[in-house]
């Protein structure tokens, strides 16, 4: 049995299991998801390298609306902020194989497909009108779209042994007009009406390219009997990846489940894990911990492997959205503490002091919590990571964002005592308390806007200035509208109650 122990980092009790075997013989992989905050080239070429440096051996590529497509399908690009362009795509692999790092697409080819379906060409290939990101599977020309995606990113990827189709969270899949016409035939139940599809894609895409390996995420296939599987005409085309984020995964329930995998004749598997993107929808900061716990899980799983299973490798998701159209959650930079001590996790088979000081001085930091950077500064001498500075910049921004000064409308005196929702309504205000509201609140907004610009600033030197306003949008502007509006409305209210040509005289000036 392993024991549990405790070690002090900073203001952190880092847990880490003890005789865990490293991570066995596979890749390590870092998942890069580009649909949201894709990073600029000049940061591309300095990312890779660190991801060599810390451990990994392939990058596992979502580039969604930020790939180049051309013809029919060039609609799909995105807009807010330009896709990286064909030179660009070559550049990124030349980088990955000068660094040793082997890089395999993920193209979705059933669910997540929302950055196609939300646009009207293709709308009457949605499974339901209503829900974006599930294919009909029931018309030609969702194959024949899926294939054209997959053609054209393979194209740019002329040396690939691996390729990712997803298949993951088909959600509403079977409540189409079409689909339950399907299902009432006798025989034909959901699951067939997920793997026929499925393995369509498959055999078409191992038809044109023989060589290559398809991996797909595991979710759709758990409930599947083992019967339902050896039928399913995917055994030896496609290769599971069996994803969990959790710091509490089911490692029993996640070995039982190989163990099917394995008797339904899919012996060659894949991990999933995670380094970011997986803690909440809108997360900001990201809690090495947590990730760390989840890796820790996942080498319990590796250590109790069942007999005949073949692990190739794990890939270490960073999300960048739950989904297309989901908000932005914690941004490549903050998260690259947690990476590094996720794959020092896998590397060594625990988290010990050891690791974090390796890791620590490989970034040029005081602390792997990203969160305590701000309390523990490194010294001046530290050669910290690109993108540190912002790192530390989101931390300060977001513990603001959250602090008792923010809670202004409910916590300040003179709001609750002299500017209620009553007052407000009613523009009725007493002048001095109003002046006393104006100055206290404009500074607090003065403070804030201050900072985000740093942010701001800092962060477009690594992402579009789209990335940048939309992050502020989703993560700042909610907080800081209420005290705006406060503004506005006492400003009202005080032209309700003076002279216009009064003017009120500074806080300072009052006897």
């Amino acid at each position: 049995m392993c024991k549990l122990l405790l070690l002090a980092s900073a203001d952190h009790c880092f847990a880490f299991k003890m005789n865990v075997s490293p991570w066995p013989s596979g890749k390590k992989l870092v998942h890069l998801d580009l649909k949201g905050a894709p990073p600029k080239m000049s940061y591309m070429q300095k990312l890779i390298p660190l991801i060599a440096r810390l451990g990994a051996d392939g990058l596992l590529l979502e580039y969604e609306d930020t790939f180049p497509y051309e013809g029919d399908v060039k609609v799909l690009q995105a807009t807010d902020h330009p896709p990286y362009s064909r030179e660009e795509i070559k550049s990124i692999q030349d980088v990955a194989k000068s660094n040793g790092l082997e890089i395999i697409p993920l193209v979705q080819t059933f669910g997540h497909l929302e950055f196609v379906l939300k646009h009207r060409e293709f709308w009457e290939l949605r499974e339901l009108p209503c829900v974006l990101g599930t294919l009909n599977p029931h018309r030609d020309h969702s194959v024949k779209l899926v294939l054209q995606l997959v053609r054209q990113v393979l194209e740019l990827h002329p040396d690939i042994r691996f390729l990712h189709i997803g298949a993951d969270e088909v959600y509403f899949l079977g409540q189409g007009e079409e689909s339950k016409h399907w299902l009432s035939m006798p025989g034909h139940d959901i699951h067939q009406l997920f793997l026929g599809h499925v393995t369509k894609v498959v055999k078409s895409i191992r038809e044109t390219w023989p060589h290559l390996n398809l991996i797909m995420w595991d979710d759709m296939l758990r409930s599947m009997s083992c019967s339902t599987l050896k039928d399913s005409g995917l055994v030896d085309l496609v290769q599971p990846m069996l994803w969990d984020y959790s710091p509490s995964l089911d490692v029993a329930g996640t070995v039982h489940l190989l163990e099917t995998y394995r008797s339904a004749g899919l012996s060659k598997v894949w991990a999933a894990s995670s380094f970011k993107g997986s803690t909440d929808v809108s997360t900001c900061v990201t809690s090495t911990q947590r990730h760390v716990d989840n890796h820790l899980q996942w080498l319990q799983v590796a250590a109790a492997l069942p007999s005949g299973i073949e692990m190739q490798g794990i890939a270490i998701t960073g999300w960048q959205r739950y989904d297309h159209l989901s908000v932005l959650c914690e941004l490549l930079p903050v998260a690259i503490p947690s990476l590094a001590s996720c794959l020092e996790t896998l590397c060594q088979g625990s988290f010990s002091k050891e690791s974090q000081t390796k890791v620590t001085e490989t970034l040029g930091i005081s602390t792997v919590e990203v969160k305590d950077m701000v309390s523990n500064p490194c010294a001046a001498s530290c050669s910290a990571y690109p993108g540190q500075r912002l790192a530390k910049l989101v931390v300060e921004l977001s513990e603001l964002l959250q602090s008792e000064e923010l809670r202004f409308l409910d916590t300040n005196m003179f709001v609750k005592g002299w500017f209620t929702p009553y007052h407000r309504q009613r523009k009725i205000v007493n002048p001095l308390m109003a002046q006393q509201i104006q100055h206290q609140a404009t500074a607090l907004l003065t403070a804030v806007e201050l900072k985000v610009e740093a942010v701001r600033q800092e962060m477009v030197q690594f992402f579009h200035e789209s990335t940048a306003q939309e992050w502020i949008a989703q993560h700042v502007s909610a907080v800081l509208e209420p005290i705006r509006r406060l503004l506005e409305d006492i400003q009202v209210a005080i032209q309700e109650v003076l002279p216009p040509s009064f003017n009120l005289p500074s806080p300072g000036q009052q006897g």
